[in-house]
C-alpha cells in the first residue's frame, strides 16, 4: 500500500477532500485543520470526499469524516457528498452507518485538475491521542454496533 497522502482544492466555496493510499491516524491533524480551515471560509457552499484513490482508512480518519458531516448538517443543513470506488471500503462505510450522514457514491467523481497535496501537520502525542478520541467517540454515536465495536479501545486510550 502507498503511504496516505490528503488532497483538497476549492472554488468558490465548493470544495474536494481526496484520500489516497493508506490513510491513517498520522494524518489526523493535518485533515482536522483542513476541515476547520474550510469551515471558516465565509463562502464555504458544499463538499465532497473522493475516496477513489485511498487503499485504505483506519477508524480514526473514518471518525474524522462523520464529524465533518455532522458539522456540515448542522450548520449547513446538508450532507456533503461522499464517492468511493472500492467494494471493501464501500462496505465500511456502510457499516459504520455512513449512508446516514453523506450521499454515498459508489462511484468515481469529477475529476479535479487543480487538486493538490495539503502539506503534512504534526500533532503532538497528545494531541493525536485527543483527535483519536474525539474520532471514536463521533464513530460511537452514530450507532450501537459502532459503540460496542469501539467502547474497548476507547476506554484504553482515555485511560493511557
Amino acid at each position: 500500500m502507498q503511504e496516505g497522502k490528503i488532497l483538497a482544492a476549492s472554488h468558490d466555496g465548493a470544495y474536494v477532500i481526496r484520500l489516497e493510499g493508506d490513510v491513517r491516524l498520522t494524518l489526523s491533524t493535518t485533515i482536522d485543520e483542513y476541515i476547520q480551515r474550510m469551515f471558516e471560509d465565509p463562502a464555504f457552499a458544499s463538499v465532497w470526499v473522493d475516496l477513489c484513490e485511498a487503499e485504505g482508512i483506519d477508524s480514526t480518519t473514518l471518525g474524522l469524516l462523520a464529524k465533518l458531516a455532522l458539522e456540515v448538517n448542522d450548520k449547513f443543513g446538508f450532507q456533503p457528498a461522499i464517492y468511493s470506488c472500492d467494494p471493501g471500503i464501500n462496505r465500511l462505510l456502510k457499516s459504520m452507518g455512513f449512508q446516514r450522514l453523506f450521499e454515498l457514491h459508489e462511484e468515481a467523481c469529477a475529476n479535479t485538475d487543480e487538486i493538490s497535496e495539503i502539506p503534512h501537520v504534526e500533532g503532538s502525542e497528545e494531541s493525536v491521542r485527543d483527535k483519536v478520541i474525539e474520532a471514536h467517540r463521533t464513530l460511537m454515536s452514530l450507532s450501537e454496533e459502532n459503540r460496542a465495536r469501539f467502547k474497548d479501545l476507547l476506554s484504553a486510550l482515555e485511560h493511557s
